[in-house]
């Protein structure tokens, strides 16, 4: 079974996070794909700086400048501090940002609104398969290049919509969303299962927003592009396969 396991900022705090991902990387032998966020390292950085931090939907605006800063803190800080402790872990972790040979193609999703932020439109599928073939682990800022010439280089991409995409595209059996929450929360407390209709409603009507919102969005993308089996959990949904909140394509 291929599992794709973003892994949220706040999770990558976690001390236990590698020991994680390194059990389930032995059980699986091999088959699966990181991509993180780091979220609060370009708030960090944009905070040093004196720059202001604005959302939209969940997602980051970013400026021509904010690109460059999001390079450093996702591509570089938040990525290879990941890698790092992956390997002292014992996992042949390799770094890697969506720009790395196209991994992530992306567009603008609306530079009017969001400015540098993209949506993924290629996902090179057999750089991912090459290294998972070696027994490597490849560890995935969001950070794309851009297909057009616009608005420069590279685009900022949501790490829940990067992770989407590559689930699908190298036909994943799970797509993990880790969070620092149990799952997708409402006033009964976290739930256990939902259909894209019922996530697509509650997006809908603000009955989730900011960065839920984000990742509901991105598990709907995944279920209705195939992948069999999506969820939102905390760092323990990683061992525990029930844990959590499952999205689906419809009820059963």
């Amino acid at each position: 079974m291929t599992r794709v396991l973003k892994i949220g900022g706040r999770p990558q705090a976690d001390p236990t996070l590698a020991g994680f991902i390194a059990e389930a990387w032995d059980a699986l032998s091999g088959a699966m794909v990181i991509v993180h966020g780091g979220g609060d390292d370009v708030t960090a950085l944009q905070t040093s700086l004196g720059l202001n931090t604005h959302f939209i939907d969940g997602k980051r605006v970013t400026t021509a400048q904010d690109v460059e800063l999001v390079r450093m803190a996702l591509s570089g800080t938040a990525n290879k501090r990941l890698v790092s402790a992956l390997v002292r872990e014992g996992v042949r972790a390799v770094g890697l940002s969506g720009e790395d040979a196209s991994l992530i193609a992306a567009t603008p999703v609306d530079s009017a609104r969001m400015g540098h932020v993209g949506t993924p439109q290629r996902i090179n599928s057999s750089l991912l398969l090459h290294l998972l073939d070696g027994g490597y682990l490849p560890v995935v800022s969001p950070v794309s290049r851009n297909i057009g010439h616009e608005l420069g280089p590279a685009l900022n991409v949501n790490a829940d919509d990067a992770a989407a995409a590559i689930a699908i595209a190298i036909e994943a059996e799970e797509l993990l969303i880790v969070s620092d929450v149990a799952g997708v929360m409402l006033e009964d407390g976290a739930q256990s299962l939902l259909t894209a209709a019922e996530a697509k409603s509650l997006i809908k009507d603000s009955r989730v927003s900011g960065g839920m919102s984000a990742k509901l969005m991105a598990a709907v993308l995944a279920v209705e592009g195939g992948v069999p089996r999506v969820r939102i959990a905390d760092l323990s949904g990683i061992k525990d396969r029930d844990r959590g909140t499952r999205i689906q394509r419809s009820a059963e």
